[in-house]
Order: C-alpha cells, then sequence, then structure tokens
C-alpha cells in the first residue's frame, strides 16, 4: 500500500501552500527513468515519517502550471514545504539517506 498520493491543481494548495507542518512534493513524470529510481526511495523515507511530514507525487505532465509556479524544469525534484513556504530543494535522484537527513532537517528545523 501505497503511502504516497498523487497531487494535482485541485488540491494543491489546500494539500500543500495551506498546511502548516512539513510537505515533500516529489515533482515526477511516467516516462523519466530517475524518477522510477527514486520512487520506492521516496516511499520508504514517507513511511518512516509517518505523523511526522506529508509526501505527495506532482506529474509534472498533467500539472503543467504547477511545475512553472515552483520553476520545475528538472525531474525528479523535490520540494521541501515548511507552513506553506519551499524551504529546500533537492534535484535529481538522491539516497535514501541522504533524503531522510533532509526531511528530518525540515522537521525539526
Amino acid at each position: 500500500m501505497s503511502k504516497v498520493d498523487f497531487i494535482s491543481a485541485e488540491n494543491f494548495q489546500g494539500q500543500v501552500e495551506e498546511q502548516t507542518g512539513t510537505v515533500v512534493v516529489d515533482f515526477t513524470a511516467s516516462w523519466c527513468p530517475p524518477c522510477k529510481m527514486l520512487a520506492p526511495v521516496f516511499e520508504r523515507v514517507a513511511t518512516k515519517f509517518e505523523g511526522q511530514a506529508a509526501f505527495y507525487k506532482c506529474d509534472i505532465d498533467e500539472n503543467v502550471e504547477i511545475a512553472a509556479k515552483y520553476g520545475v524544469t528538472t525531474i525528479p525534484n523535490l520540494l521541501f514545504f515548511k507552513n506553506g513556504q519551499v524551504v529546500d530543494q533537492s534535484i535529481g535522484f538522491v539516497a535514501e539517506g541522504a533524503l531522510t537527513d533532509k526531511v528530518q532537517n525540515v522537521v525539526s528545523g
């Protein structure tokens, strides 16, 4: 069972921009090999932080306006939100340990 739901333009504002606490969004696309490599890592980290942070995937092909708003031109692209504001970013594949550290820094920061 996936811990990570897809998010779209319809619910992005409410689920990400208006949330208090930590939200991590993986901007991705179905045709992107590094995105496919990152997917299981992202799922595992989402499981580790259940109850502490929310995790979503956003398909850039289906949500062009959200990708443009946040300047996402390279994928995979992880944006780390704290209380609705982008506080960190990770572009490209990231190892599980490094991703865990980034999320922990945002959660505890």
